[in-house]
């Protein structure tokens, strides 16, 4: 069964989920707290021996839990087996394509809802089959000699309810065993009993006395195909040094006191798992300590099955992994690292790593192990951010080992990281979100709606292609140039002055802006665009920070015709915004605070406000007059926000208030940004450095 649509309701946090379609592979994105765990535990209480405790209802709807609520609902989609099973074992049945199962607060047991299909409700023909079962037995046992009869226990048939089916399989298996063997010499008496053994009467499905269509169909659904929801959270660490002894003493049941030796604590389930993955037999490999030669040889077969499943989700230099038999009855993991050239190094005991491999190895051990038993074939694996401490590109190893369970099993899965995102189909993508003033989870099957806070790590994701594109080295020399900038706002005048100034010769058309995250990192940006090949350009403000940064462009080889500070009449200005007239910027201010805020007592700003301060730039006395208003709960001035006031309005044509002396302003800058462009194009190029294309009306032209 694969789910396909999920619906929470009054579990924790969560009031009511709404109706949820889930895919194969499905990530659930949000914030600390925010409801991704509870979601998935939520699930859990779909499993036919799941509970549900009174702590879990949600307390904010106690009128409602009153009444009987389904707390969680799936709608799960039969695969091609399981609809053939149905149908072999119930032929009068219309073909089923789909089934609910859903757990209520006034129930103990999962419950079925076979939606518009037809199953009768009342009581089968054969209400007394237990019963004629029954009476069928102990007719032939009253046909069979007494001397054989007392040999054989019939406590089964004279239960007067049909047990359970585990129970009910395993006493008419013992039951036959002992038949065949009491009346070994009489074979008319076994011919007989298998006769009665082997009808139709008596399959379990049909022994069930008095009970509907509907009830015998949902217990075999029940044993035969019911889903299996498995849920990972706890990803314990490996040390390396193994007490078998203690392991033994626990695997047994016993008291340990601990199976680590001398360093730190081994989890017994990590261990297991470990043995599992290199088919270890502890017992047997106890039984060759009499023999060192077939040890080793046990031992190195099982270090090349180890070996071999870890490294398929181990990104980097592959690993080897050596199981080494210490005195003491002590188990050494070993780890090397092996490199391309076939050259091994870095031997040594795990506990030697560093914490991050420990946490990494740990976890694909116990991830591995648990995925790859039998019984978790066609489960529903429920991961709770399986990538945590995680480096990304080992979170890409851990994707691919999810993508290839995704063919046999069902993964849902909680992340915080964009490196766990690879498909952004809705239903395979989910947010989920917290109301704080209601403290409820809501989640998105349309996660662009959700808040931009929340959509942080799929932002990073859809954005991919873009680093793709930094670090391909073939796109940089047919490229347009790159000129970095130091904010966000310095790229949307750049971007909507284009239309103010209405000149294709100086247009920024024909240039890719990228705005650095700060100013930190306009330094490593313009390196790696440049490294990449791309003609890249560079544009700073006038601060100390933004002239050492100048230096160090300089000293990495930057010529300082790719570095532009803002400048005004040969004169060096503070920032972009400066270009501006102040009246004009001033207008700006006081058409968005005089609304932002109207309840704060905002009184309109003059160009004597502003020249008051004591700084030789706009941003910076707007600062200093905003930070002389904090007890009036002014907060910080955002110049971003006067930025998207000024270029909206600049988009929508309504530019009224800027003067023609800002429009000149501006036009200086461009001649300026371009004229470094030409200046670059006709400096000797090396051999290694992209040529620049030419642009003449804003088309590009290349050489």
């Amino acid at each position: 069964m694969r789910l396909r649509k999920f619906h929470v309701r009054a579990y924790r946090c969560i009031h009511d989920s709404g109706e949820i379609n889930v895919g194969d592979l499905a990530a659930f994105i949000g914030r600390n707290e925010s409801g991704k765990t509870t979601i998935l535990q939520a699930l859990t209480l779909l499993n036919k021996d799941s509970t549900l405790s009174e702590l879990d209802l949600c307390d904010e709807m106690y009128d409602e839990l009153k009444e009987e609520i389904r707390i969680v609902e799936g709608e799960f989609e039969l695969g091609d087996n399981e609809i053939s099973l149905i149908k072999e074992n119930f032929p009068k049945l219309p073909e089923m394509q789909t089934i609910k199962i859903y757990r209520t607060n006034m129930s103990s047991t999962v419950e079925y809802d076979f939606g518009d299909y037809k199953i009768g409700k009342t009581e089968r023909r054969s209400a007394n089959a237990w019963e004629s079962f029954k009476a069928t037995v102990f007719g032939f046992l009253d046909s069979i000699p007494d001397h054989t009869r007392v040999q054989l226990d019939t406590d089964l048939f004279d239960t007067a309810i049909l047990p359970e089916r585990e129970a009910f399989e395993q006493q008419m298996i013992s039951f036959d065993r002992k038949l065949q063997s009491v009346a070994l010499e009489e074979p008319q008496i076994i011919g007989e009993w298998e006769k009665i053994r082997d009808s139709l009467e008596g399959r379990y499905e049909n022994l069930v006395s008095g009970t509907s269509d509907r009830q015998v169909l949902e217990r075999f659904i029940e044993d035969n195909i019911h889903p299996r929801f498995v849920y990972f959270s706890d990803y314990k660490k490996i040390y390396g040094n193994i007490n078998l002894n203690e392991y033994l003493i626990e695997s047994k049941g016993g008291k340990r006191e601990g199976i680590e030796y001398v360093e730190e604590f081994d989890k017994a389930e990590t261990v297991r798992n470990l043995f599992y993955l290199a088919e270890v037999d502890v017992e047997e490999m106890q039984r060759l300590h009499t023999s060192p030669s077939r040890l080793i040889k046990f031992l190195n077969s099982a270090s090349n099955k180890l070996t071999e499943r870890l490294n398929p989700v181990w990104r980097g230099d592959p690993i080897r992994v050596d199981l080494r038999y210490q005195p003491g009855n002590i188990m050494s993991v070993v780890i090397s690292d092996v490199h391309k050239d076939g050259t091994v190094t870095n031997t040594g005991l795990l506990n030697r790593r560093a914490e991050g491999f420990k946490w990494t190895f740990s976890f694909i051990v116990n991830f591995a192990a648990e995925t790859q038993r039998a019984e978790l074939k066609e489960a529903i694996l429920l991961l709770d951010e399986p990538a945590r401490n995680l480096h990304p590109t080992q979170q890409m190893g851990i994707t691919d080992l999810l993508q290839s369970l995704a063919g046999s099993n069902q993964v849902l899965y909680a992340t915080h990281s964009p490196y766990m995102i690879f498909d952004y189909t809705p239903g395979n993508l989910l947010v989920v979100e917290l109301d704080k003033k209601r403290h409820l989870s809501h989640i998105f099957y349309d996660y662009w709606n959700a808040s931009d806070k929340t959509l942080v790590p799929i932002l990073y994701g859809l954005s991919r292609g873009s680093v793709q594109a930094i670090t391909n080295s073939t796109l940089g020399p047919i490229s347009r140039p790159v000129i970095i900038v130091e904010t966000m706002t310095d790229s949307m005048y750049l971007n909507a002055f284009d239309k103010l100034i209405q000149d294709p010769n100086i247009s920024m058309n024909p240039l890719n802006i990228v705005p650095a995250f700060n100013k930190n990192s306009v330094l490593p940006l313009a390196i790696l665009y440049r490294n990449h090949r791309y003609s890249t350009f560079v544009l700073l403000d006038n601060s100390d920070e933004s002239k050492e940064i100048s230096a160090k462009l300089v000293a990495n080889g930057f010529s300082k015709v790719q570095i532009i500070f803002f400048e005004k009449d040969d004169k060096p200005i503070p920032a972009i915004e400066d270009y501006m007239v102040p009246e004009d910027y001033i207008h700006a201010i006081n058409q968005t605070y005089g609304v932002k805020l109207m309840g704060e007592g905002y009184t309109n700003l003059t160009e004597e406000d502003v020249e008051r301060g004591s700084h030789q730039g706009i941003i910076d006395n707007l600062k200093e007059v905003w930070a002389a208003h904090k007890k009036d709960e002014w907060g910080s001035f955002d110049r971003e926000e006067i930025a998207r006031y000024i270029c909206s309005r600049t988009s929508l044509d309504e530019t009224e208030f800027l003067s023609d002396i800002t429009r000149e302003s501006y036009r200086h800058l461009y001649r300026l940004i371009m004229e470094r462009i030409r200046l670059y194009k006709e400096m000797p190029q090396d051999s290694d450095r992209p040529g620049i294309a030419e642009y003449r009306y804003g088309v590009r032209r290349d050489r």
